[in-house]
């Protein structure tokens, strides 16, 4: 593999270590929404909403994490 394609990777595993922190709290911020905590409170979990948010942060972040690991 080339040493420029390296660097690159790095470079998108940060950015996506970025997103999906910037996601999870996007995520966090609509669960203190009124009409999530209405839902919330008569359903008991999440809207759908919030738990795209939380999940696609996690994978986001996830993914980062292993390609900046990445040798």
């Amino acid at each position: 593999m080339a040493r420029g394609s390296t660097s690159t990777m790095k470079i998108i595993g940060i950015i996506l270590v970025v997103i999906g922190a910037g996601l999870a709290l996007w995520g966090y911020q609509l669960s203190g929404s009124v009409g999530s905590q209405i839902t919330q409170a008569v359903t008991g979990s999440d809207t759908d909403k919030v738990m795209i948010f939380y999940i696609a942060g996690a994978v986001s972040f996830v993914v980062g994490i292993y390609l900046f690991a990445k040798k």
